[in-house]
């Protein structure tokens, strides 16, 4: 999160709504609030099932908090299984 922005949120209680209302919405398995490089980070661990809802998440942080964000896509055990499964066919 912008510093600049992410401070001024912060002074108007913007901050923590943007920030619950995204937790409520993605429901993550797991979220960690910290630093990186300078600026306020949170990593969230949630399943995205439809693509399209990428705008609806990140759009509030972009515009309220002026916010970098990157998408990772994980698999978790059995779907590594299953995608090496899918190799040897």
């Amino acid at each position: 999160m912008d510093t600049e922005a992410s401070n001024q949120a912060i002074q108007q209680g913007t901050l923590q709504k943007t920030v619950e209302g995204a937790l409520e919405e993605l429901k993550p398995e797991a979220a960690y609030f910290t630093v990186s490089d300078g600026c306020r980070t949170a990593y969230v661990f949630f399943d995205l099932d439809d693509p399209s809802m990428m705008p609806k998440i990140s759009e509030p942080f972009f515009m309220q908090l002026r916010a970098k964000i990157d998408y990772t896509p994980v698999m978790d055990r059995e779907e590594l299984r299953k995608g090496l499964a899918a190799i040897g066919r």
